[in-house]
Protein backbone atom coordinates (compact mmCIF):
# COMPACT_ATOMS: atom_id res chain seq x y z
CA UNK A 1 0.00 0.00 0.00
CA UNK A 2 3.10 2.33 -0.74
CA UNK A 3 2.25 5.42 -2.52
CA UNK A 4 4.32 7.44 -4.93
CA UNK A 5 2.37 11.08 -3.84
CA UNK A 6 4.90 12.66 -1.81
CA UNK A 7 2.72 13.18 1.99
CA UNK A 8 4.07 15.09 4.80
CA UNK A 9 2.98 14.82 8.32
CA UNK A 10 3.84 16.76 11.07
CA UNK A 11 2.22 17.57 14.34
CA UNK A 12 2.51 19.03 17.57
CA UNK A 13 1.47 17.85 21.08
CA UNK A 14 -0.76 20.74 23.01
CA UNK A 15 1.04 21.03 26.18
CA UNK A 16 2.39 24.53 27.64
CA UNK A 17 2.76 27.46 24.69
CA UNK A 18 3.70 27.61 21.56
CA UNK A 19 7.14 28.91 21.22
CA UNK A 20 9.37 30.92 18.43
CA UNK A 21 11.40 27.92 18.50
CA UNK A 22 8.38 26.16 17.22
CA UNK A 23 7.37 28.43 14.55
CA UNK A 24 11.35 28.53 13.51
CA UNK A 25 11.73 24.72 14.09
CA UNK A 26 8.74 23.50 12.35
CA UNK A 27 5.50 25.02 11.52
CA UNK A 28 7.19 27.54 9.36
CA UNK A 29 8.57 25.02 7.73
CA UNK A 30 5.24 23.47 6.75
CA UNK A 31 3.68 26.79 5.37
CA UNK A 32 6.73 26.18 2.91
CA UNK A 33 5.88 22.46 2.68
CA UNK A 34 1.93 23.33 1.47
CA UNK A 35 1.83 22.44 -2.41
CA UNK A 36 4.70 20.57 -2.79
CA UNK A 37 3.31 17.47 -0.53
CA UNK A 38 -0.12 16.58 0.69
CA UNK A 39 -0.36 17.48 4.27
CA UNK A 40 -1.57 16.38 7.05
CA UNK A 41 -1.10 18.51 10.30
CA UNK A 42 -2.75 17.00 13.80
CA UNK A 43 -2.74 18.46 16.80
CA UNK A 44 -1.46 15.42 19.10
CA UNK A 45 -3.71 15.59 21.81
CA UNK A 46 -3.23 11.81 22.95
CA UNK A 47 0.54 12.58 23.29
CA UNK A 48 0.18 15.44 25.48
CA UNK A 49 -1.81 12.94 28.20
CA UNK A 50 1.23 11.37 29.25
CA UNK A 51 1.33 14.62 31.66
CA UNK A 52 -1.98 15.29 34.00
CA UNK A 53 -3.65 17.93 31.94
CA UNK A 54 -6.62 20.38 33.66
CA UNK A 55 -10.00 19.14 31.58
CA UNK A 56 -11.36 21.91 31.98
CA UNK A 57 -8.83 24.29 30.35
CA UNK A 58 -6.86 21.73 27.98
CA UNK A 59 -9.79 21.76 25.03
CA UNK A 60 -9.50 25.74 25.37
CA UNK A 61 -5.54 24.80 24.79
CA UNK A 62 -6.13 22.40 21.92
CA UNK A 63 -8.06 25.10 20.08
CA UNK A 64 -5.28 27.94 20.99
CA UNK A 65 -2.92 25.54 19.24
CA UNK A 66 -4.96 24.89 16.24
CA UNK A 67 -5.91 29.10 15.61
CA UNK A 68 -2.25 29.47 15.94
CA UNK A 69 -1.48 26.85 12.50
CA UNK A 70 -3.96 29.17 11.06
CA UNK A 71 -2.37 32.27 12.00
CA UNK A 72 1.07 31.17 10.82
CA UNK A 73 0.07 30.58 7.79
CA UNK A 74 -1.02 27.27 7.42
CA UNK A 75 -4.25 26.69 4.63
CA UNK A 76 -7.11 24.66 6.24
CA UNK A 77 -8.95 24.49 2.40
CA UNK A 78 -5.65 22.94 1.22
CA UNK A 79 -4.52 20.84 4.08
CA UNK A 80 -5.78 18.35 6.71
CA UNK A 81 -5.90 20.25 10.27
CA UNK A 82 -7.13 18.27 13.14
CA UNK A 83 -7.07 16.67 16.34
CA UNK A 84 -5.69 13.32 16.81
CA UNK A 85 -8.08 12.18 19.22
CA UNK A 86 -10.80 12.34 16.54
CA UNK A 87 -9.23 10.38 14.16
CA UNK A 88 -9.88 6.95 16.41
CA UNK A 89 -7.42 4.47 13.83
CA UNK A 90 -3.90 6.34 15.39
CA UNK A 91 -5.10 4.41 18.39
CA UNK A 92 -5.95 1.22 17.08
CA UNK A 93 -3.15 1.23 15.22
CA UNK A 94 -0.42 2.03 17.59
CA UNK A 95 -2.07 -1.24 19.83
CA UNK A 96 -1.57 -3.02 16.51
CA UNK A 97 2.09 -1.26 16.15
CA UNK A 98 2.99 -2.47 19.85
CA UNK A 99 2.86 -5.73 19.15
CA UNK A 100 5.58 -5.18 15.90
CA UNK A 101 8.20 -2.55 18.65
CA UNK A 102 10.54 -4.48 20.58
CA UNK A 103 10.98 -3.15 24.35
CA UNK A 104 14.81 -3.17 23.98
CA UNK A 105 13.89 -0.44 21.05
CA UNK A 106 11.52 1.41 23.34
CA UNK A 107 13.93 1.44 26.63
CA UNK A 108 16.75 3.32 24.48
CA UNK A 109 14.33 6.14 23.80
CA UNK A 110 16.54 8.94 24.70
CA UNK A 111 13.27 11.16 25.95
CA UNK A 112 11.65 8.31 27.64
CA UNK A 113 14.69 8.69 29.84
CA UNK A 114 14.91 12.09 29.75
CA UNK A 115 10.81 12.02 30.95
CA UNK A 116 11.30 9.27 33.00
CA UNK A 117 13.67 11.84 35.35
CA UNK A 118 11.21 14.44 35.44
CA UNK A 119 7.94 12.55 35.87
CA UNK A 120 8.92 10.04 38.83
CA UNK A 121 5.03 10.71 40.53
CA UNK A 122 3.89 9.59 36.88
CA UNK A 123 6.02 6.65 35.72
CA UNK A 124 2.98 6.01 33.35
CA UNK A 125 2.91 3.59 30.54
CA UNK A 126 1.84 5.78 28.05
CA UNK A 127 5.37 7.58 28.33
CA UNK A 128 6.71 3.98 27.38
CA UNK A 129 4.69 3.63 24.34
CA UNK A 130 4.84 7.35 23.13
CA UNK A 131 6.81 6.69 20.14
CA UNK A 132 4.68 4.06 19.14
CA UNK A 133 1.94 6.15 18.88
CA UNK A 134 3.83 8.32 17.03
CA UNK A 135 4.58 5.93 14.23
CA UNK A 136 0.98 5.44 14.31
CA UNK A 137 0.36 8.92 13.76
CA UNK A 138 3.24 8.53 10.75
CA UNK A 139 2.50 5.57 9.09
CA UNK A 140 -1.49 5.82 8.97
CA UNK A 141 -1.05 8.56 5.81
CA UNK A 142 1.68 6.54 4.47
CA UNK A 143 3.76 9.59 5.01
CA UNK A 144 6.73 9.59 2.65
CA UNK A 145 8.62 12.65 4.69
CA UNK A 146 8.32 14.11 8.56
CA UNK A 147 9.96 17.30 9.25
CA UNK A 148 12.24 16.28 12.43
CA UNK A 149 14.38 18.34 14.90
CA UNK A 150 17.81 16.59 16.09
CA UNK A 151 15.58 14.83 19.12
CA UNK A 152 12.84 13.42 17.12
CA UNK A 153 15.49 11.86 14.89
CA UNK A 154 15.75 8.89 17.24
CA UNK A 155 11.62 8.49 17.38
CA UNK A 156 11.36 8.64 13.17
CA UNK A 157 14.06 5.53 12.89
CA UNK A 158 11.90 3.50 15.32
CA UNK A 159 9.31 4.23 13.06
CA UNK A 160 11.29 3.54 9.95
CA UNK A 161 12.37 0.35 11.83
CA UNK A 162 8.95 -1.28 13.14
CA UNK A 163 7.64 -0.49 9.55
CA UNK A 164 9.85 -2.23 7.82
CA UNK A 165 9.54 -5.10 10.35
CA UNK A 166 6.06 -5.02 9.72
CA UNK A 167 6.83 -5.08 5.64
CA UNK A 168 9.04 -7.69 5.89
CA UNK A 169 6.48 -10.21 7.76
CA UNK A 170 3.23 -8.92 5.37
CA UNK A 171 4.28 -7.04 2.15
CA UNK A 172 4.60 -3.34 1.43
CA UNK A 173 2.16 -2.13 3.78
CA UNK A 174 3.62 0.70 4.81
CA UNK A 175 5.81 3.85 3.18
CA UNK A 176 8.90 4.10 4.92
CA UNK A 177 9.32 7.79 6.04
CA UNK A 178 12.21 9.99 5.22
CA UNK A 179 13.32 13.00 7.74
CA UNK A 180 13.18 16.35 7.03
CA UNK A 181 15.65 18.32 8.83
CA UNK A 182 16.25 22.55 8.27
CA UNK A 183 19.39 23.93 7.92
CA UNK A 184 18.46 26.90 10.03
CA UNK A 185 15.92 27.53 13.06
CA UNK A 186 16.02 23.84 13.76
CA UNK A 187 17.16 24.15 17.47
CA UNK A 188 16.28 27.35 19.24
CA UNK A 189 17.53 27.45 22.55
CA UNK A 190 16.53 28.78 25.69
CA UNK A 191 17.23 32.66 26.07
CA UNK A 192 18.27 32.38 30.05
CA UNK A 193 20.02 28.82 29.64
CA UNK A 194 21.14 28.49 26.02
CA UNK A 195 22.69 25.04 26.53
CA UNK A 196 19.21 23.23 26.64
CA UNK A 197 16.34 24.08 23.96
CA UNK A 198 13.71 26.53 24.02
CA UNK A 199 10.44 24.29 25.42
CA UNK A 200 7.40 24.92 25.49
CA UNK A 201 6.25 23.77 28.35
CA UNK A 202 9.12 25.85 30.41
CA UNK A 203 7.52 28.10 33.34
CA UNK A 204 9.82 30.46 33.56
CA UNK A 205 8.90 33.53 31.62
CA UNK A 206 12.47 34.61 30.38
CA UNK A 207 13.46 31.49 28.81
CA UNK A 208 11.37 31.58 26.30
CA UNK A 209 9.56 33.95 23.73
CA UNK A 210 5.56 33.00 23.12
CA UNK A 211 3.72 33.46 19.62
CA UNK A 212 1.30 35.35 21.09
CA UNK A 213 3.71 37.78 23.35
CA UNK A 214 3.59 41.42 22.90
CA UNK A 215 6.16 43.26 21.53
CA UNK A 216 6.69 45.20 24.61
CA UNK A 217 7.14 41.69 26.19
CA UNK A 218 9.65 40.14 23.53
CA UNK A 219 12.06 43.66 23.65
CA UNK A 220 12.03 42.75 27.33
CA UNK A 221 12.84 39.03 26.93
CA UNK A 222 15.84 39.78 24.80
CA UNK A 223 17.31 42.69 26.63
CA UNK A 224 17.44 39.89 29.32
CA UNK A 225 18.43 37.38 27.58
CA UNK A 226 22.08 35.40 28.63
CA UNK A 227 24.89 36.17 26.35
CA UNK A 228 28.46 35.12 27.38
CA UNK A 229 32.09 36.38 28.44
CA UNK A 230 33.99 38.64 26.13
CA UNK A 231 32.50 41.11 23.71
CA UNK A 232 33.18 38.85 20.31
CA UNK A 233 29.26 38.78 18.39
CA UNK A 234 31.13 34.95 16.67
CA UNK A 235 29.27 31.28 16.44
CA UNK A 236 31.63 28.89 18.77
CA UNK A 237 30.21 26.40 20.91
CA UNK A 238 32.40 28.30 24.03
CA UNK A 239 29.59 31.45 23.21
CA UNK A 240 25.87 29.52 23.52
CA UNK A 241 24.22 32.66 24.10
CA UNK A 242 25.35 34.48 21.52
CA UNK A 243 25.35 31.19 19.06
CA UNK A 244 21.83 31.23 19.86
CA UNK A 245 20.94 35.30 19.38
CA UNK A 246 22.78 34.64 15.90
CA UNK A 247 20.76 31.61 15.02
CA UNK A 248 17.37 33.37 16.10
CA UNK A 249 18.99 36.52 14.18
CA UNK A 250 19.88 34.04 10.92
CA UNK A 251 16.17 32.22 10.42
CA UNK A 252 14.47 35.56 11.33
CA UNK A 253 16.80 38.39 8.68
CA UNK A 254 17.02 35.15 6.23
CA UNK A 255 21.06 36.29 6.57
CA UNK A 256 23.99 33.93 6.99
CA UNK A 257 25.62 33.81 10.11
CA UNK A 258 29.08 35.03 8.42
CA UNK A 259 27.36 37.70 6.95
CA UNK A 260 26.29 38.41 10.59
CA UNK A 261 29.44 38.04 12.27
CA UNK A 262 30.52 40.57 10.00
CA UNK A 263 27.92 43.11 10.23
CA UNK A 264 28.37 42.89 14.10
CA UNK A 265 32.20 43.27 13.92
CA UNK A 266 33.10 45.43 16.76
CA UNK A 267 29.38 46.11 17.91
CA UNK A 268 28.64 45.51 21.04
CA UNK A 269 25.92 42.36 22.66
CA UNK A 270 22.82 45.50 23.48
CA UNK A 271 22.66 46.08 19.60
CA UNK A 272 22.61 42.57 18.27
CA UNK A 273 20.00 42.01 20.99
CA UNK A 274 17.73 44.44 20.11
CA UNK A 275 17.57 44.08 16.40
CA UNK A 276 16.80 40.30 17.09
CA UNK A 277 13.83 41.35 19.09
CA UNK A 278 12.91 44.11 16.28
CA UNK A 279 13.22 41.00 13.44
CA UNK A 280 11.09 39.08 16.05
CA UNK A 281 8.55 41.48 16.63
CA UNK A 282 8.14 41.66 12.66
CA UNK A 283 7.74 37.96 12.52
CA UNK A 284 5.20 37.31 15.29
CA UNK A 285 2.96 40.54 15.49
CA UNK A 286 0.97 39.69 12.35
CA UNK A 287 0.51 36.20 13.35
CA UNK A 288 -0.49 37.78 16.73
CA UNK A 289 -3.07 39.96 15.10
CA UNK A 290 -4.10 36.88 13.02
CA UNK A 291 -4.29 34.54 16.08
CA UNK A 292 -7.20 37.15 17.53
CA UNK A 293 -9.31 37.14 14.47
CA UNK A 294 -9.60 33.21 13.74
CA UNK A 295 -9.55 32.34 17.65
CA UNK A 296 -12.66 34.11 18.32
CA UNK A 297 -14.86 31.87 15.88
CA UNK A 298 -15.26 29.12 17.74
CA UNK A 299 -17.81 27.63 15.65
CA UNK A 300 -15.32 28.21 12.26
CA UNK A 301 -12.84 26.26 14.18
CA UNK A 302 -14.97 23.67 14.86
CA UNK A 303 -15.65 23.76 11.43
CA UNK A 304 -12.31 23.23 10.21
CA UNK A 305 -11.17 20.34 12.23
CA UNK A 306 -14.49 18.39 11.18
CA UNK A 307 -13.41 18.93 7.37
CA UNK A 308 -10.43 18.14 8.69
CA UNK A 309 -10.67 15.00 10.62
CA UNK A 310 -13.11 13.69 7.78
CA UNK A 311 -10.21 14.05 5.28
CA UNK A 312 -7.51 12.25 7.73
CA UNK A 313 -10.07 9.58 8.80
CA UNK A 314 -10.74 8.72 4.93
CA UNK A 315 -6.98 8.09 4.13
CA UNK A 316 -6.44 6.71 7.75
CA UNK A 317 -9.28 4.23 7.20
CA UNK A 318 -7.40 2.98 4.19
CA UNK A 319 -4.10 2.23 6.07
CA UNK A 320 -5.99 0.53 8.73
CA UNK A 321 -7.69 -1.90 6.57
CA UNK A 322 -5.13 -3.18 4.81
CA UNK A 323 -3.10 -3.72 8.05
CA UNK A 324 -6.37 -6.00 9.09
CA UNK A 325 -6.17 -7.76 5.70
CA UNK A 326 -2.83 -8.90 6.04
CA UNK A 327 -2.82 -9.65 9.98
CA UNK A 328 -5.88 -11.94 8.99
CA UNK A 329 -8.39 -10.32 10.96
CA UNK A 330 -12.44 -10.68 10.57
CA UNK A 331 -13.61 -7.80 8.51
CA UNK A 332 -16.12 -5.47 10.34
CA UNK A 333 -18.16 -6.26 7.00
CA UNK A 334 -18.68 -10.05 7.96
CA UNK A 335 -20.57 -9.04 11.68
CA UNK A 336 -22.70 -6.11 10.16
CA UNK A 337 -23.47 -8.98 7.70
CA UNK A 338 -24.35 -11.50 9.98
CA UNK A 339 -26.10 -9.04 12.30
CA UNK A 340 -28.48 -8.18 9.10
CA UNK A 341 -29.62 -11.94 9.05
CA UNK A 342 -30.86 -11.86 12.45
CA UNK A 343 -28.45 -13.64 14.00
Amino acid sequence: MTTSNPTMLSGISPSGRLTLGNYLGAIRNWVGAQGQFECFFPLVDLHAITVRQNPETFADRCLDFIAQYIACGIDPTENAIFVQSHVPEHSELAWILNCYAQTGELNRMTQYKDKSRRNVENMNAGLFGYPVLMAADILLYQATHVPVGEDQKQHLELTRDVAGRFNNLYGPVFTIPEPLIPAVGARVMSLQNPTRKMSKSDEVEGNLIVLLDSPDVISRKFKRAVTDSGNEIVQRVDKPGIANLLNIASATMNVSIDSLEERYRGKGYGQLKSDVADAVIALLEPVRQRYEEVRSDKNGLEDILAVGSEKARAKAAKTLTEVHRVLGLIPATSRDRTLDNGY
